[in-house]
């Protein structure tokens, strides 16, 4: 099991790893045939950690989780550490609305070599608090991986609670939560009453300075696919005391931010980097391509950025 060491590190061993403060939620490349590209995703994963990215989550939302099969899912947890190595964290996105098929994934994940595991609230079913607790509780107790919670309750329906979060937190290898609420209030509560060295992420780029602001460790993010250098010194400016600077950078940054979100996840955000010459295929259906507008929209938005993802 994992001994917590300090706000950005866990130890197995002798083995000493840092979680990271900015994480990209990784697009999924695919081929023209919609086939995984794995070694596109391999080259992906390179260039995040190069603009900026000290960890990626394969298989996320952002990763379409929702039209990946398990076969694909184990191969790219298992290609994307080989190809990153230790030079930054691989967080599997192994969670589930079936508590069972969640430990089945996290375990096969756990033996590609991933440094952690994201576990989605559970989406449909609607759980009530006493169920989401025995759910991630029982993931947890299967593996011997950190865990990460992930709240974002405007794609599962169901919020995970702030006295739910707090109570996970006394589960040891839950290390933290990224939570795209949207509500600061609870956010705040899960700050305040978890363990001392339990780390929030925010899970939306618009409410990561906010958030560090009152506490959270950092942002597990959709525009740092393009922007990953500005982002990182945003979050280390202002983790460094140059409040000024890391508002002025967020302030510049916002139209990303909310202009990768003008359509479903990761729609734009695909599109843009397959527009800057990053090839990453198109969204599996029932995703699909934005309309003329939408994507000359998107477009304008990314061409008055410096983009630091290397192309």
């Amino acid at each position: 099991m994992y001994e917590i060491l300090s706000k950005n590190l866990y130890i197995e061993g002798d083995k000493m790893k840092k979680i990271g403060r900015l994480i990209t939620a990784m697009v999924t490349p695919f081929n023209d045939k919609g086939e995984v590209d794995y070694e596109q995703a391999k080259k992906l994963a390179r260039a995040l950690v190069d603009s900026g990215s000290e960890g990626v989550v394969v298989v996320g939302t952002t990763g379409e989780s929702p039209t990946t099969v398990r076969s694909e899912e184990i191969k790219l947890f298992r290609e994307i550490k080989s190809a990153i190595g230790d030079r930054a964290t691989v967080i599997a996105g192994t969670g589930s609305n079936s508590t069972a098929e969640a430990i089945e994934t996290t375990q096969a994940a756990e033996k590609t070599g991933v440094d952690a595991c994201l576990l989605v609230v559970p989406y449909y079913n609607k759980p009530p608090q006493d169920g989401l607790y025995n759910h991630f509780k029982m993931i947890a107790d299967s593996t011997k991986l950190p865990c990460i919670l992930y709240n974002v309750p405007s794609r599962t329906v169901t919020n995970l609670a702030a006295e739910t979060t707090i109570k996970l937190s006394q589960v040891k290898n839950i290390i933290g939560v990224k939570e795209a609420s949207g509500n600061f209030e609870q956010i705040s509560k899960i700050i305040s009453g978890s363990r001392k060295d339990f780390l929030v992420w925010s899970g939306n780029d618009s409410d990561t300075l906010p958030m560090l602001a009152f506490g959270a460790y950092g942002v597990i993010s959709v525009a740092s696919h393009l922007v990953g250098k500005q982002i990182s010194e945003m979050i280390y400016s202002f983790i460094d005391g140059k409040t000024e600077k890391a508002a002025e950078l967020h302030r510049k940054l916002m139209p990303m931010f909310t202009g990768l979100f003008v359509i479903a996840n990761p729609i734009p955000v695909k599109y843009a980097l397959n527009q800057i010459g990053f090839k990453v295929g198109r969204t599996r259906p029932p995703l699909c391509e934005p309309d003329e507008k939408t994507a000359s929209q998107i477009m304008d938005m990314v061409k008055k950025f410096k983009i630091d993802l290397p192309v």
